[in-house]
């Protein structure tokens, strides 16, 4: 039986979650039921249900879009870009934000009490791909009645699951817009995630993933999210924010004690991040964005997975994101153009790295705000 929770009033936004029965099946045949999704809700469904605008989130993201983060108190991860008259408008449209499935803020997870069981999933929880959290999305969008979207929009990770949207529902996509993303990852992206997976798992806490009624690998998790950050950032924007500035003009002998400014951030985005988020999750999600290559999903050609659609495409990248750099988002383009796909693109400058589409960015906001307002 599908039940939902009541509804608690956020700033702009509902946030709520659904149990749905399923089951979902998955790319790897595993069957997953019931299905919990955890979302938000900003602006007001119109009455043919026309005006809903999906916003999919990054791998450490959640569906906090624009209202206080329940646990850190943060505003949400992109409040500047959705509400009332601004680029994602909640004047205009019913925005909807989902917890991906496998993470750890509501949605159905490692964490998550395995039915069979009566604990937590832990590594019992079965592989997931992009496709997966799509097709999740696509059920709760079901359940809300909604089954034509006005748009979909996602950054980095959300991008992939614009991409897949797309790809995946084509009639129900009329719009998509993908920023600093890819359609599949490089050995290079696979070999950062590997080791941020290993340093979980070398914490003695993790215990196979059997941690939950003890101590987490926090430790390990904080090593993962600091490597993880390096590759959000910019060398440049690094420098400029830190240099090789010391902690002190006392120079500290070598042991634990972080001498460099750049030490003690990342140290600090390490140890906040292990408060919100679940390590396994960490290594299912990950695992996820590297498994994606929408090309081998629609026989080794990326063209073949636009072929006929009619979504329009607005692709955004930026100049310093060596983690998904411009030649990613360049090949998409390519595969759209020989799908006869309808798309824009526009590489915008930025000192801030992969981030910078979480940060203020007036040339991304008029891009958006633009790409969306021609919408119907």
């Amino acid at each position: 039986m599908l039940t939902t929770t009541d509804p608690i009033d956020q700033r702009f936004g509902l946030a709520r979650r659904v149990t749905l029965p399923g089951p979902l099946k998955l790319d790897s045949g595993a069957l997953l039921a019931p299905v919990e999704i955890a979302y938000e809700t900003y602006g007001t469904l119109a009455p043919d249900a026309g005006n809903a605008l999906l916003v999919c989130h990054a791998l450490t993201g959640d569906q906090h879009l624009a209202s206080a983060h329940p646990r850190t108190g943060k505003p949400g991860w992109w409040q500047r870009m959705v509400g009332p008259g601004r680029p994602i408008d909640t004047d205009r449209f019913f925005v909807v934000c989902a917890n991906v499935l496998g993470s750890c803020m509501g949605t159905s997870g490692p964490a998550s009490t395995d039915p069979a069981t009566g604990r937590p999933y832990a590594m019992d929880f079965p592989v997931i791909t992009i496709r997966d959290m799509v097709r999740a999305q696509a059920l709760l969008l079901d359940h809300l009645g909604v089954a034509r979207l006005a748009a979909v929009v996602g950054g980095s990770m959300g991008g992939m699951q614009a991409l897949s949207w797309a790809a995946t529902y084509p009639d129900r996509v009329p719009a998509a817009v993908v920023i600093a993303s890819t359609a599949r990852h490089t050995a290079q992206n696979i070999a950062f995630h590997e080791v941020g997976r290993q340093a979980v798992m070398a914490d003695p806490n993790w215990r196979g993933g059997d941690y939950y009624d003890g101590d987490p690998p926090a430790a390990g998790l904080a090593v993962a999210r600091m490597a993880a950050h390096i590759t959000y950032l910019s060398e440049a924007g690094l420098t400029e924010k830190f240099g090789r500035r010391l902690q002190s003009r006392e120079r500290k002998s070598f042991g634990f004690d972080a001498d460099f400014q750049v030490e003690s951030y990342l140290r600090h985005q390490g140890l906040a991040f292990t408060d919100r988020f679940d390590a396994n999750s960490y290594l299912y999600i990950t695992r996820a964005m590297d498994y994606f290559d929408l090309a081998e999903e629609h026989g080794g050609l990326l063209a073949n997975a636009f072929r006929g659609t009619g979504t329009r495409f607005c692709l955004v990248s930026f100049d310093t994101d060596w983690l998904y750099p411009t030649a990613e988002s360049r090949s998409i383009v390519q595969a759209l153009n020989a799908a006869g796909a309808p798309a824009s693109f526009v590489e915008l400058s930025s000192p801030y790295g992969h981030d910078a589409f979480l940060l203020d960015s007036p040339d991304l906001d008029r891009v958006i705000a633009g790409f969306l307002g021609a919408v119907r």
